[in-house]
């Protein structure tokens, strides 16, 4: 009988784990997803940069940011068009702070898009 104890311990400590695991990864996660979204954005505004001026694209990606949940400071955006070679830079700079039961972590963003015009 005592063998079977300590599986189930053995069982519940496992499942512990995995669940604090899930948890941690699930937030640490979203902040990632959030990056990636305004990424996948930005790259949509520089493939239609030759149609739009920046202030269209910074006004898009500004609405865009609050549609994620960024920080505010996410919607500076800065548009930038070189004629050699030909290309449209969007980029920005934010950063998101974590804070988790054992774990407080601030990352930092830089995302970039550069599409030729």
């Amino acid at each position: 009988m005592g063998a079977h104890g300590a599986g189930t311990t053995g069982c519940l400590f496992s499942l512990l784990i995995f669940v604090a695991l899930l948890y941690y990864g699930v937030n640490i996660g979203e902040v990632f997803f959030r990056y990636y979204r305004l990424l996948d954005e930005m790259d949509s505004q520089a493939r239609l940069a030759s149609a739009l001026d920046n202030g269209t694209i910074q006004r898009r990606l500004a609405a865009a940011v609050q549609d994620i949940g960024l920080p505010d400071s996410a919607a500076r955006v800065v548009v930038r068009r070189n004629t050699s070679p030909r290309q449209v830079i969007i980029e920005t700079a934010y950063s998101e702070t974590v804070t988790l039961p054992f774990f407080n972590h601030t990352f930092a963003f830089h995302p970039t898009s550069t599409q030729p015009l």
